[in-house]
């Protein structure tokens, strides 16, 4: 098996079920990457970039693998075009690599409730759904899609877009997880009751081996949603219950919300630009991620994958956040 995104968060959890289970896996890393976690799991590195398209086709002959995991991709950038040239450009690559093989792997390709778009207050987004991303992010995540979908009548191809992913090494929730430690406060950004889909790292990695082993394939002039699985916790939490349910996994009686009306979100976004202009780094909080967060409900229905793949979370979504922060702890 070829993972690619291998040092990544979902990545390291990936490697390490696949090889937890007897399998022989092999990583596409770039030259950056840190590798010690891949290298003590026994994983194969192969050094590349998914942008390369020689470096996939090395990747792919190195491991001979019969199904590729492609979680490679960018979740922040200094510019739309690196958006659009890792998680668009990255998908292109992998699939044409994949096609020019005599035996094709079955693609996985992770992507994102992003691509999707906001959904209503009380529709969870089923996969069948027009797709209206509102965020460069989820534009070039849609993208992704769309090149996979080209290649999709020679490859066998599964799509997988999950929503916000957390778990032990995810160091995006730790940025919801700390004031709450620290001060006991909850930052709100808007001031609706706005809803969200969440899913543990265990659980999508579940998915994603039950989608390359049974998953319907994307055909290029398919049904809409056709080859598409979104996978989810049960539970629908505002941004205002999960800062309590975080609290509550933290040990505490609750957390002091504060909410952020549209003007204070959008200036936290423009400054977080500034910021990362100024470093030349890219930072999570940024207008790019304060546009979703204003744009609506972020839910998503896994009816599709229980029905199709037999797939459910494991464990109740206020066990995993409790897990996290005991992780966050340590």
């Amino acid at each position: 098996m070829l993972v690619t995104g291998a040092s990544g968060f979902i990545g390291q959890h990936m490697v390490r079920r696949l090889i937890e289970l007897g399998n022989q896996v092999s990583c596409l890393v770039r030259a950056t990457s840190c590798i010690d976690e891949l290298k003590s799991a026994g994983a194969q590195l192969v050094t590349g970039d998914v942008t390369d398209p020689a470096s996939i086709r090395r990747a792919l002959a190195a491991s001979q693998a019969g199904i590729v995991f492609h979680l490679a991709g960018l979740l922040k950038a200094l510019r739309t075009e690196d958006f659009l040239r890792v998680n668009a450009g990255g998908v292109e690559s992998v699939a044409a690599a994949c096609a020019d093989r005599t035996n094709k792997p079955v693609l996985v390709v992770v992507s994102s409730l992003a691509a999707a778009g906001p959904c209503a207050v009380d529709q969870p987004r089923i996969e069948s759904d027009a797709s209206i991303p509102v965020s460069n992010y989820g534009h070039s995540k849609l993208a992704g899609e769309q090149a996979a979908a080209r290649y999709a009548e020679v490859v066998p191809i599964s799509i997988v877009r999950p929503p916000i992913v957390f778990g032990p090494n995810d160091m995006g929730m730790l940025e919801m997880f700390r004031p709450i430690a620290r001060w006991g406060i909850h930052v709100v950004p808007c001031m609706g009751e706005r809803r969200l889909s969440l899913i543990h790292v265990a659980d999508l990695v579940d998915g994603l081996l039950l989608a390359a082993e049974k998953g319907e394939r994307l055909h290029h002039n398919g049904s809409p949603g056709q080859g598409i699985y979104f996978m989810a916790a049960d539970d629908y939490p505002t941004y205002a219950e999960l800062g309590q349910a975080i609290a509550i996994a933290l040990g505490k009686k609750r957390a002091t919300v504060v909410r952020l009306t549209g003007p204070l979100v959008r200036l936290v976004g423009f400054c977080g630009d500034a910021m990362a202009r100024t470093r030349q780094r890219p930072v999570l909080i940024n207008s790019d991620k304060m546009t979703e967060a204003m744009a609506g409900s972020w839910m998503c229905s896994s009816a599709k994958a229980r029905e199709h793949l037999g797939w459910q979370p494991a464990v109740a979504l206020a066990r995993r956040l409790h897990e996290t922060a005991q992780w966050y702890r340590n």
